[in-house]
């Protein structure tokens, strides 16, 4: 499928959405439900990292907060020291690196850029969980991902009733959409919110439905990696779900998928590589029989 070019305005230099990227999730938590991703002493902080890099992550992203179903609540002061201790540490080994935070309150945000230059903010809430956030992301003019869920940092993987959960999520995006746009806040990703107050079955007709929203003509993020909708079909544990958390990711970017957010980012690097090897033979193809 033909995939629209989008950029990011990253400090005034343009990250290029032209080629899927991969963002590899950096978990300061010790409860999330993947192991693997949890760091939280400085030399797991920087292993992780190193580790990320190495396998080709374009993005970091790093959270403080556990969204797990059941995962304690973390108090702002807690967040904020988690989040301090990791972006040190990624700052000063990979200054480089472009890093995004996932927190869903607007002054954690805040500080994440004004005193560690994170470079994204990347917010489950969509904006409901703190009233101030969509008017911070226009001050600090930082690109922004915009998560779908309801509910309540206490209820949002209770799942709400849909009469079409493609339909609504798509609706109450693009609702969110434009009370940034009129903000002024130009560089939005969109992010369904797999698993976050949806069904199975929700989750399943969601991913159906990727390539429609092409039609908010903005980037796409996909985070499904290892998450129950993959394991639980399969009767097998988060552990044994990256052949299928795979599978996933090639259908994704099939759909449309501009980033991955993953757990595992060697075998994502692996399979935005053989998905470009075929879209660019497809369009050698396609131009051949147009030159014929």
């Amino acid at each position: 499928m033909e995939r629209t070019a989008f950029s990011l305005n990253i400090k005034g230099r343009l990250f290029m959405l032209d080629t899927p990227r991969v963002m590899g999730i950096l978990n300061a938590t010790p409860d999330s439900f993947y192991s693997t991703s949890r760091a939280q002493t400085e030399a797991e902080i920087a292993a992780r990292t190193e580790q990320l890099r190495t396998e080709g992550a374009d993005i970091i992203d790093v959270g403080a907060y556990s969204t797990r179903p059941g995962a304690d609540p973390v108090t702002e002061q807690e967040e904020r020291r988690r989040l301090g201790a990791a972006l040190k540490v990624v700052r000063r080994e990979w200054p480089e690196a472009v890093v995004s935070v996932d927190t869903f309150r607007a002054d954690v945000a805040k500080a994440c850029v004004e005193e560690f230059g994170a470079d994204i903010i990347n917010d489950i809430g969509g904006g409901l969980f703190d009233s101030r956030m969509f008017c911070t992301i226009a001050a600090l003019r930082v690109p922004y991902i915009l998560m779908h869920l309801r509910g309540t940092p206490a209820t949002m993987h209770d799942v709400p009733q849909y009469a079409d959960c493609a339909t609504e999520v798509f609706r109450e995006l693009a609702e969110r959409l434009a009370e940034l746009q009129a903000l002024g806040v130009c560089d939005v990703v969109l992010d369904p919110g797999f698993g976050f107050s949806k069904s199975l079955n929700d989750n399943y007709r969601l991913f159906a439905a990727l390539s429609e929203f092409r039609r908010l003509e903005r980037p796409l993020l996909v985070g499904v990696s290892r998450k129950r909708m993959v394991w639980q079909p399969l009767g097998i544990t988060p552990e044994q779900a990256l052949p299928a958390t795979t599978a996933l990711h090639a259908l994704a970017l099939q759909a449309g998928a501009h980033i991955l957010r993953v757990h595992d980012v060697r075998e994502a690097v692996q399979t935005v590589t053989l998905f470009q090897r075929i879209a660019q033979s497809s369009l050698n193809l396609n131009t051949t029989a147009a030159g014929n």
